[in-house]
């Protein structure tokens, strides 16, 4: 991840936290997952932040694990909610997960913090842990123009939807659109796929 956005997620994680638990309930996103992810199925949420997805996925049929790369954030996630599994693991390494490790794989408004270079190979390697047959969602927040820099500091790459297409090549795209997020009022661009057996 980028090291400014990875170190104002560190040392104002309660914040962040407090902030994302207070917005408006995803429900786009929970109707997507009811419509696209195997139920009971092994459930990755790949930068998880402060737990919200993984708790939500988790009570309601998704058994899922939690992956940030804040350790600030994963801290808040824990005392949140100390009964689930939450652990460190960055893009595009994701180091210490296996590859077909997961039923269901939720990547939500993250890679848009990643340097350009790095969006690619972390899309190749999320989908990597996808189990063959296995479903992989991802969103991204749109930036018009050139890449810039909120006040906290943290990146907003620009690039074009063909850089993650490129790496989806061999899946079955059952879902791609551009939309206003119900949870965060910002205009986003979600893909669910489909990885082949």
């Amino acid at each position: 991840m980028d090291r400014s956005t990875l170190a104002a997620y560190d040392s104002d994680a309660a914040a962040f936290a407090k902030d994302w638990h207070e917005q408006r309930a995803p429900v786009d996103l929970q109707d997507i997952v009811k419509r696209f992810f195997i139920k009971g199925g092994a459930t990755a949420d790949i930068g998880c932040g402060s737990g919200r997805e993984v708790a939500w996925l988790d009570a309601n049929g998704y058994p899922a694990s939690g992956f940030d790369a804040s350790e600030g954030l994963l801290g808040e996630a824990r005392r949140r909610y100390p009964n689930l599994a939450f652990a460190r693991a960055e893009l595009p390494e994701l180091r210490g997960i296996a590859a077909d490790s997961f039923d269901n794989v939720l990547c939500e408004t993250v890679i848009m913090h990643l340097d350009r270079a790095l969006i690619a190979p972390s899309v190749r390697r999320m989908l990597d842990i996808v189990r063959p047959g296995g479903i992989f969602y991802l969103s991204w927040r749109v930036t018009d123009g050139a890449d810039h820099r909120d006040q906290y500091g943290r990146l907003y790459a620009a690039f074009d939807i063909l850089l993650v297409l490129a790496e989806l090549s061999d899946v079955t795209l059952l879902l791609s659109e551009e939309v206003v997020s119900a949870s965060s009022g910002k205009k986003i661009h979600r893909l669910v796929a489909r990885k082949a057996r």
